[in-house]
């Protein structure tokens, strides 16, 4: 009987879970500005406590970091919504052409007798996809950013609310005693972790975007927000953005400079992901790549855009959310990368 009840406590939380995915998903007009804006308010809560150090009171506090959000959004914003709009533009010329280098391509194979048939592997194979990978996510993006003063909305309410919020929590648990330093330690590797990948994201975005400056490639401050978001995700994240990067200098100016761009980017991702961020942050993500790689279809498939862009974000939330649990330990092992194991 006992066996019997596990069964069925089992297959309850499995429907509720199922349940409540159907849920989000039905409502992800509502969900989606809410969870971007909750990602806002995470990574503004330290210049708060910058702005406390110096007695500055909270309402003026936030005016100010909403100001700085606001001016650097519609700034970015405006460059990048004209350097999308204009990329639009030339983006059949620019399919064509990379067609035709990769059939030069496929001609050059065959006078070393590697027999590739051109249509099928164009079929297959579409070159000119790659680079609208990029452009589409930061026009969903876009679609998302219409509902900028909800947005901006709630992420001054959670900002007044957040310091309550850890009280609120801390008493609405039968024992606030005992899980007062699990919710703590909880809410202070989210703000951690969010903080510190978004300033290593940014240094990312903005060496990109000097290199292709210095290099002379065409949209450089659009591939540079596009290295800036795809760096939330780690591994497959960097080469997404510098695929459109390396084939629009292929095409512009030549395979020397797709080169020096690829190098370029390879190098940027290196120093950044495996030097800079495990210096400030103290330790890996704790994630396995196949957690990764499934994060990134999940919560694209219930999030669109937002959720690819802060997959690894939100699976991060999860597993730690599940390490500060007795329950939920065993499944934040399985998303782990099996480095507790070795130890």
């Amino acid at each position: 009987m006992a066996g019997l009840t596990g069964v069925n406590k089992s297959l309850v939380i499995f429907a509720a879970l199922v349940v409540g995915l159907a849920g989000i998903k039905a409502a992800s007009v509502i969900v989606i500005p809410f969870v971007l804006a909750a990602f806002l308010a995470i990574i503004c809560n330290p210049l708060l406590g910058f702005f406390a150090r110096y007695k500055i009171p909270k309402g003026i506090a936030i005016m100010l970091v909403m100001l700085m959000v606001i001016g650097i959004g519609v700034s970015l914003g405006g460059l990048v919504g004209q350097s999308l709009t204009d990329f639009s533009k030339d983006l059949p010329e620019y399919k064509a052409k990379l067609q035709e280098e990769f059939i030069w391509l496929v001609d050059v194979a065959g006078r070393y007798n590697i027999l590739i048939n051109k249509e099928q592997l164009i079929s297959m194979f579409n070159p000119g996809k790659m680079i609208d990978v990029a452009t589409n996510m930061l026009t969903g993006l876009g679609g998302v950013m219409a509902n900028l003063f909800l947005i901006i909305l709630t992420v001054v309410f959670m900002l007044f609310e957040g310091p309550m919020f850890s009280k609120k929590i801390h008493m609405a648990l039968d024992d606030p005693d005992m899980k007062m330093k699990q919710i703590d330690r909880f809410l202070n590797s989210i703000n951690s972790y969010l903080a510190i990948k978004t300033l290593v994201s940014l240094g990312t975005g903005v060496l990109a975007a000097l290199i292709l400056w210095v290099l002379n490639v065409d949209y450089f401050v659009l591939w540079g927000v596009v290295a800036f978001m795809f760096n939330y995700i780690p591994n497959i994240g960097s080469i997404i953005a510098a695929i459109p990067a390396v084939l629009l200098a292929l095409i512009t100016q030549g395979p020397l400079i797709a080169g020096i761009v690829g190098a370029s980017y390879l190098t940027i991702n290196t120093v950044m992901g495996n030097i800079v961020e495990p210096r400030f942050m103290g330790k890996g993500l704790g994630l396995s790549t196949l957690v990764v790689f499934l994060s990134l279809i999940f919560w694209g498939w219930l999030l669109g855009t937002v959720g690819m862009l802060l997959s690894v974000p939100l699976t991060m939330i999860v597993k730690i959310a599940l390490e500060t649990s007795d329950e939920g330990r065993w499944l934040a092992t399985l998303l782990g990368n099996g480095e507790e194991i070795e130890k």
